[in-house]
């Protein structure tokens, strides 16, 4: 299955939203182009969760257009997903390596975002590309969380950095780093506690992480992934802004895309908070997961 077909099949709840509400605008004669119709169309877009900013730009488009005019649903449909690309566009490569030496791969969100599961899935992802993994199993206050890691790595045939129970977070993190700088790996990545953008306590347990990462490789980490659980909604941008204040994420994982008719968040996170989508979870399957292309999802929506 190629990725514009696992977009769509993941993506089917938020697609049927929106070619049921937007067939609903139209009649078979076409639609006149006035306020009432315009209201309509961001009152639509805006329940995928695209964000009321996203939807008003797409609605500017439209007016800036076709004011005025009968058009069809076709017409449309095509300057939305024009315009939609446009302010999805990324540039970005998923991953920034290290020009030598390891690179560090930060991972943060909250309890219960599937952070665990994503970094199985990257690990796959970058393994089957050739690259040594390291895992670092920084959530020390949740044992399932680190057998979880543990099977994973087993699974994949990679090495895992782990502490005792309880221990200092930060700590499991300087010695993953340092395990990936000993075997000379191509990849370190580093899983954290689920924690809420409003514990303070445990943000500043991130910003620690950070440092002491730092201490031993001058830019790491080189990339810090907020996993997004794409059911949350607008709640995520909440959590996109909080957690990239404290730590200054560089990307986010969007994952459950599969499970939510709101997959429009994703164009909230890019146009609202600034931050690429790098890479979705589409499934449970270790293989349910890929690169973000912005031009394939949104072509998926739509499809």
């Amino acid at each position: 299955m190629g990725l514009l077909d696992k977009i769509k099949k993941g993506l089917g709840r938020t697609v049927q939203v929106l070619q049921t509400d937007v067939r609903d605008l139209f009649k078979s004669d076409g639609r006149l182009v006035d306020s009432e119709f315009l209201d309509e169309l961001v009152e639509t877009l805006v329940r995928t969760d695209m964000g009321v900013v996203a939807a008003k730009a797409v609605s500017a488009e439209i007016q800036e257009q076709f004011r005025g005019r009968v058009v069809k649903k076709e017409d449309i449909i095509e300057v939305i997903k024009t315009k939609l690309k446009a302010l999805m566009a990324q540039d970005e490569p998923t991953i920034h390596f290290a020009q030598s030496g390891p690179t560090v791969v930060l991972f943060c969100g909250v309890n219960g975002s599937g952070k665990t599961t994503s970094i199985a899935k990257l690990t796959k992802a970058t393994k089957d590309l050739g690259n040594a993994v390291v895992l670092g199993a920084a959530d020390t206050f949740r044992a399932a969380a680190v057998d979880q890691l543990k099977i994973w790595a087993d699974r994949l045939g990679v090495e895992i950095v782990f502490g005792p129970p309880q221990s200092d977070p930060a700590s499991v993190a300087h010695k993953a780093v340092a395990r990936a700088l000993e075997t000379n790996a191509d990849l370190c990545i580093i899983d954290t506690a689920g924690r809420l953008q409003t514990q303070k306590n445990l943000m500043n347990e991130l910003e620690k992480i950070k440092r002491v990462v730092s201490k031993l490789i001058p830019d790491a980490p080189h990339e810090t992934f907020l996993v997004l659980d794409a059911t949350t909604g607008q709640n995520g941008l909440s959590q996109a802004q909080k957690f990239s204040e404290a730590v200054d994420c560089t990307g986010v994982v969007l994952t459950k895309l599969d499970g939510t008719a709101k997959g429009g968040v994703a164009v909230a996170i890019r146009q609202q908070i600034g931050l690429p989508v790098k890479y979705v979870g589409l499934g449970e399957s270790e293989n349910d997961f890929d690169v973000f292309d912005p031009n394939a999802f949104v072509d998926a929506l739509f499809s």
